[in-house]
C-alpha cells in the first residue's frame, strides 16, 4: 500500500528570520481570507496529488488487460493448430487414397496375369485333347487293320481243324506287337478288357486274340499256357509273369531290346518299360 502524499507548503528563503516588525492586530476578515487561500493551496496540492496517483496506477489498469491480450493469442494459436490438424488430417487421406489406388492397380495386375495363366492352360488342355483324339482316331484305323489282318490269317487255321492255341501264319508276331503299341496310353483299370482301359491279363489276351490265340484271362493261367521258355532265351512275343507258374500275379509281352509292354497300373496306364527295372519271374512262348 502506497504512503499517502502530504502536501508541501513553499517556504520564503527569509522565513525562519524573526522578523523586526511588531506584530499588528488581525482582523476575522483577514483569518478567513488567509484561511480561503490555505484552503486552496491544499485543495491543489490534493488534486495534483491524485493526478500523480492516477498516473502511477496506470500500469495495473494495462496489467488487467493482459489477459484480453492472453485470451487473443490463445485463440490464434488454437486456430493455428486446428488448420495444422486439418492439413495433416488431408495429407493422411491423400496418403490412404494413393496407398488404395496403388494396392488395386497391384491386384488388377495380378488378376490379369493370373487369367493370361488360366488361358494358357485352357489352350494347352485344349490342344492336348486334339492329340489325343487324333492318337485314339490312329488306333482305332490300327486296330481295324489288324481284326482285317488277324480274320484272314485264322482262317487257314480254323480250315484244318487246328487248334485254337495253334501258331497261326508267319507274320503273327508283328500283328501281337502292333495291336499292343496301339494302346499304349489307355488307361489301366481292374477287370477292364477294352477298348480303352484294360488291366494286365485283359490286355494279353486281347492281343493274342488278334492273330486268333484264345489264352486265358488271368494272369494265373496266362502263366501256365504255351511252352515255359529261359529269360535268357526270350523272344519277341513271348509273355512275361511276375510271380510263380500257376500263381502269377502280373504278365506283360517281351517287345525286344530288353523292354516289355503291359497295363502296368493306374498310375501308369498302358506302358513300355524296361525289363531291368522290373525283372519278369518268368515267361510262356505260345507262337
Amino acid at each position: 500500500m502506497e504512503e499517502p502524499l502530504i502536501p508541501v507548503v513553499p517556504m520564503s528563503h527569509t522565513a525562519h528570520i524573526r522578523s523586526h516588525r511588531k506584530p499588528r492586530p488581525r482582523s476575522s476578515s483577514a483569518l478567513a481570507m488567509r484561511a480561503g487561500v490555505a484552503g486552496g493551496v491544499l485543495g491543489t496540492l490534493a488534486v495534483a496529488g491524485a493526478a500523480g496517483t492516477a498516473n502511477a496506477a496506470e500500469p495495473v489498469t494495462q496489467t488487467i488487460e493482459l489477459p484480453t491480450l492472453t485470451a487473443d493469442l490463445t485463440a490464434q494459436v488454437a486456430a493455428s493448430a486446428e488448420v495444422t490438424q486439418q492439413a495433416a488430417a488431408d495429407y493422411q487421406l491423400r496418403a490412404e487414397r494413393d496407398a488404395a489406388a496403388e494396392k488395386a492397380a497391384k491386384q488388377a495386375k495380378a488378376d490379369l496375369a493370373d487369367a493370361k495363366k488360366q488361358a494358357e492352360i485352357k489352350k494347352q488342355k485344349a490342344e492336348e485333347a486334339r492329340k489325343e483324339a487324333a492318337e485314339r482316331a490312329t488306333r482305332t484305323a490300327e486296330r481295324t487293320t489288324l481284326t482285317t489282318a488277324s480274320t484272314a490269317s485264322s482262317a487257314p487255321s480254323a480250315a484244318a481243324g487246328n487248334d485254337a492255341a495253334a501258331a497261326p501264319a508267319g507274320g503273327s508276331v508283328a500283328t501281337v506287337i502292333g495291336f499292343l503299341r496301339a494302346q499304349v496310353g489307355d488307361a489301366y483299370v481292374m477287370g477292364a478288357t477294352g477298348p480303352d482301359a484294360w488291366d494286365c491279363s485283359g490286355l494279353v489276351q486281347a492281343a493274342f486274340k488278334q492273330v486268333g490265340v484264345d489264352l486265358p484271362r488271368i494272369s494265373q493261367d496266362q502263366s501256365l499256357a504255351g511252352t515255359q521258355v529261359s529269360l535268357s532265351n526270350l523272344q519277341v512275343g513271348d509273355i512275361l509273369y511276375w510271380g510263380g507258374a500257376g500263381s502269377a500275379y502280373h504278365t506283360g509281352v517281351y517287345i525286344g531290346g530288353g523292354q516289355y509292354l503291359d497295363a502296368a497300373n493306374p498310375s501308369k496306364g498302358v506302358v513300355i518299360q524296361d525289363l531291368s527295372g522290373y525283372p519278369a519271374d518268368g515267361a510262356v512262348r505260345v507262337l
